[in-house]
């Protein structure tokens, strides 16, 4: 009972930060003619209440797409409809045709940030309190510790409740999928992972891991016997899942292809705005959009893309395990921001979840990756006027990961899951040392580093000739934290199952 009423104090804790966060600024707040995200949220509940379903994804002159058109699975489309409904019965100016293009007052504010909150009641915060409930060999102080660093995780509140969108609704429906997966709910967990990918494409991020690890689980069972079934009961669940999802879109292939054509626009480009990844970073010193063409590009990140990832998934499905598949999540999610085609710098998001769900592990790496996930998007946050709440935020989340769980005490070989690999690579580097001196130095000057740049970011002004400096600086810096992250997330992928077999056999 002391653990659930203390499971329930820090999902209230979490829920005030997030509505604190919500009553200042958001995307485009003030800004025509196109604003900000905050208008294409309100824009697609106009779309989707007013015309029928077959002109969602078209444009017509009712449904101009260059006008925050709808970009985003039907699970959105269908939850914007949603919300729509309740607009009406509010004030229906909200969602009125045309007319309410641009619409800003303080009552519908009210409304739109509310209907974030209630996305993360029913969906987000149950998962993360349950998948914290359920850790195995976890003490009741360390579950509790986790829920409030994951609902304290500042990039997600100052994305959803500051910038204004619902990646809680897919990030929520994906960690309901890993709480599944994790109670060996297979199917159930099947279905969860379709509706998130439903909701927004991005969460394609996060399809390798779940495929390797189902399949694997076939192949261990043996594919002529139960691991077939299971494959065969998989392989139909998805397929009925999407078919519900696309059910009225189904009626014409040119409806299917235009809603294809919407969630992947691949004219837009390799990357937008400043991005913390391989190719913005590169492209201060080659304009790689210049001289490459889009094939080429598109070509190229794809096969980067596929390369980083390949070694964790071969891994899982060779030797599917729980904690193998959490961290191929972080590894295979973070290849694809790093190097896919067309990433945004909310797409760190899809990174930052995984991350989350293993801070009780490694609370040390994971607090810092968390750190420098929401500092990549600094530039977008003081654009939406959100630097105190940014600030806020992260020191309050920085300091619940210390109390909760001294991370400075845990740099060491074992803490840092690296004891295994070190010892291997010892063979052939004898004077080979993870020195525990050394991260923290390295952390404090990551920290320091950060620090400095939201200061001048926020401050000064930069040089004419340079207008770009600061973002591209923070790009920079954050992208080359994201590769030395890529590359310890995917070394102890390898081997956390080596690790697991020499611990059991010590035991």
């Amino acid at each position: 009972m002391e653990k659930w009423s203390l499971m329930a104090i820090a999902a209230l804790l979490g829920l005030t930060i997030r509505w604190t966060v919500s009553l200042g600024s958001y995307s485009g707040a003030g800004k025509p003619p196109l604003y900000g995200d905050y208008e294409a949220q309100r824009h697609w509940q106009e779309v989707t209440y007013n015309l029928p379903v077959k002109q969602w994804y078209f444009n017509t002159s009712d449904n101009n797409l260059q006008y925050w058109g709808l970009d985003y699975p039907p699970l959105t489309a269908y939850h914007s409809l949603l919300c729509a409904y309740v607009a009406k019965l509010i004030n229906p100016s909200w969602i009125a045709l045309h007319t309410s293009r641009g619409h800003e007052s303080q009552p519908h504010k009210l409304f739109m940030r509310a209907t974030v909150l209630v996305a993360d009641l029913l969906i987000y915060i149950p998962a993360v309190i349950l998948y914290c409930c359920y850790l195995r060999e976890t003490s009741t102080k360390k579950k509790i510790a986790t829920a409030l660093c994951i609902l304290l995780y500042p990039g997600l509140i100052l994305i959803d409740y500051g910038h204004f969108q619902y990646n809680s609704v897919s990030l929520g429906f994906a960690l309901w999928g890993v709480l599944c997966l994790s109670c060996d709910l297979n199917l159930l967990g099947s279905v969860a992972f379709c509706l998130a990918i439903n909701y927004k494409q991005m969460e394609l991020y996060h399809s390798l891991p779940f495929f390797c690890y189902l399949l694997g689980k076939c192949f261990k069972k043996g594919l002529m016997g139960k691991g077939l079934l299971l494959l065969i009961k998989l392989g139909s669940i998805v397929v009925v899942s999407f078919a519900v999802c696309w059910l009225p879109f189904c009626s014409e292939v040119e409806q299917i292809l235009q809603v294809l054509r919407r969630l992947f626009p691949v004219d837009r480009g390799l990357f937008e705005d400043k991005v913390a990844n391989i190719w913005c970073t590169l492209s201060v010193l080659i304009k790689i959009k210049t001289v490459l063409s889009s094939q080429t590009q598109f070509k190229l990140s794809f096969a980067l893309t596929f390369l980083s990832l390949l070694p964790c998934c071969i891994k899982l499905t060779l030797q599917p395990s729980l904690k193998g598949f959490k961290y191929a999540l972080v590894s295979c999610a973070l290849s694809f921001f790093l190097f896919s085609f067309q990433v945004h710098e909310k797409s760190i998001l899809l990174v930052s979840i995984p991350v989350c769900l293993v801070i009780n592990e490694i609370p040390f790496m994971s607090t810092w990756f968390l750190l420098v996930s929401t500092f990549s998007m600094l530039p977008l946050l003081l654009k939406d006027g959100l630097l105190l709440s940014y600030i806020v935020t992260t020191l309050a989340f920085f300091t619940v990961c210390i109390a909760s769980f001294s991370i400075f005490e845990k740099t060491s070989e074992d803490d840092l899951q690296l004891k295994t690999f070190s010892s291997s690579l010892r063979r052939y580097i004898p004077w080979f040392r993870t020195f525990p001196n050394l991260m923290k130095s390295a952390f404090l000057v990551s920290i320091t580093l950060m620090g400095i740049l939201t200061l001048m970011s926020a401050t000064l002004d930069p040089p004419k000739k340079l207008p770009d400096l600061f973002p591209l600086a923070v790009s920079a810096v954050s992208c080359l934290h994201f590769l030395f992250f890529l590359l310890y997330f995917n070394v102890i992928t390898i081997w956390e199952l080596r690790d697991s077999r020499n611990q059991k056999k010590s035991n």
